[in-house]
Parts: C-alpha cells; sequence; structure tokens
C-alpha cells in the first residue's frame, strides 16, 4: 500500500504530536521526523507550524472572490449564500482534521488568536463585496453592509462549531436556513430594472416544512419591496 502524500503525513504527524506533548512543546524537526520527511519537505508544504493546524484561507478566500465575482446586481445575495457554502463544505470534507483542529485552538490562545484574525479576513471581503452590491457611499450604508457582513459570518460559524461538536447531522441545510434568517434582516436595494411590483426569489434547501418558512421568506420578500434607508 502506498504511503499518504507528505502533506498529509506531516499533519497526521503533528497533530498526533499535538496531543501528545502539547502544541508548543512540539517543534518542527518534531513533526518532520515523525512524518518520515526532512525539514526541506516540511517547509514545502507548510510555512509554519502553525499553517499545519489552519487550512488554506487564501485558497479559500480566493474561491469566495471567484464565486462573487461570478454575480451580478440581481443574483449578489445568492452569491453570499454559496460562497458562505464553499468554506463550509471545505470544513466538512477535511473530517476529522477539522474537529481536531477545533479542539486544539479552544485550548491554545495564541491559536484562537491566529484563527479571530482569520475570520475577520472572511468578514472583510464580504463587507467589501456587499457595500459595492448596495452601491451606496453613505455612512447608514457602510454601517449596514458592515452588520450584513457580520451576520454572514456569525451565522456560518454558528452552524460550523455545532458540526464540529457532533451536534449537526445536517450543517449544509442549516446553513441554508441561517443564511435565509440572515438575509430576511437586509432588504436588498431596489433595483430599478425589476419594475414596479416586481419580485425577486432567492431559492435555499431546507429542512423546515412549507409553513415553518413562509414567515421568513414573507419578511424577505416585504423587505425588497422598501429601499433601506
Amino acid at each position: 500500500m502506498s504511503k499518504p502524500p507528505a502533506r498529509i503525513r506531516l499533519a497526521d504527524a503533528a497533530f498526533a504530536l499535538f496531543d501528545e506533548r502539547g502544541y508548543e512543546q512540539t517543534t518542527i524537526d518534531d513533526i518532520a521526523e515523525r512524518a518520515g520527511v526532512g525539514r526541506t519537505t516540511f517547509f514545502r508544504h507548510y510555512r509554519s507550524k502553525e499553517a499545519v493546524i489552519f487550512p488554506d484561507h487564501d485558497r479559500l478566500l480566493e474561491l469566495i472572490r471567484d464565486r462573487l465575482a461570478t454575480s451580478n446586481h440581481r443574483t449578489a445575495l445568492v452569491a453570499v449564500s454559496d460562497a458562505v457554502r464553499l468554506v463550509l463544505l471545505h470544513y466538512i470534507e477535511e473530517g476529522d482534521l477539522a474537529r481536531r483542529r477545533y479542539a486544539l485552538t479552544s485550548k491554545v490562545s495564541a491559536l484562537r488568536d491566529r484563527e479571530i484574525a482569520s475570520v475577520a479576513r472572511y468578514q472583510r471581503l464580504f463587507r467589501e463585496f456587499i457595500a459595492e452590491w448596495m452601491g451606496d457611499p453613505t455612512e447608514s450604508a457602510s454601517l449596514r453592509a458592515e452588520l450584513m457582513a457580520a451576520s454572514v459570518v456569525a451565522a456560518h460559524n454558528h452552524v460550523l462549531r455545532r458540526w464540529l461538536r457532533g451536534e449537526s447531522s445536517d450543517p449544509v441545510a442549516e446553513l441554508d436556513e441561517a443564511m435565509l434568517e440572515v438575509l430576511s434582516l437586509f432588504p436588498a436595494p431596489a433595483d430599478e430594472d425589476t419594475g414596479p411590483g416586481g419580485t425577486t426569489v432567492v431559492a435555499f434547501r431546507s429542512g423546515q416544512d412549507l409553513d415553518a418558512l413562509l414567515p421568513a421568506l414573507r419578511r424577505l420578500v416585504e423587505g425588497r419591496a422598501t429601499p433601506p434607508a
């Protein structure tokens, strides 16, 4: 049987050593030795010991930018929801590695700080996109963009943490429902191309029945009829 790729062996070795010795007591040389590779190979795959722990945020942010860039004014909110879902799916695909990371960052304050800084990058990207979509340079619009971006990130992180703790059997459906709640709080700017009385419908997959969803859908549709203040 062939060995797993060096990148995976390094990650497995790192988390095993963190469990055995603690994060601070584990060195890059320890990780490389446990994985059966040299320091050069380690740095070919990871820039630092911290980089072994965290997902490739640069790549995830680029995926988000690409998805947002494919949208237009009418599909911007769908693009935001799709982009958030891409991040959640990445963690789900990581499986046990994501859960081990969560356990480790919960214990090590330096890693929590790194995670907070990473979350801020996602929020900034969403805020910039939403502000451009709103097309309103006023301070009140800038605040709305900030609040909406924060709500988007908070919804994702809430669902992600539930999945990491083993409390969610269908995190994708939960995220879709959470995003529906978020978007219902923030009416879209009036779209001149829609015409009087026009209605835009954004579709989400949900585990709830129609009767449970109708109030949120009604708020969303009614909100779209009124431009933001």
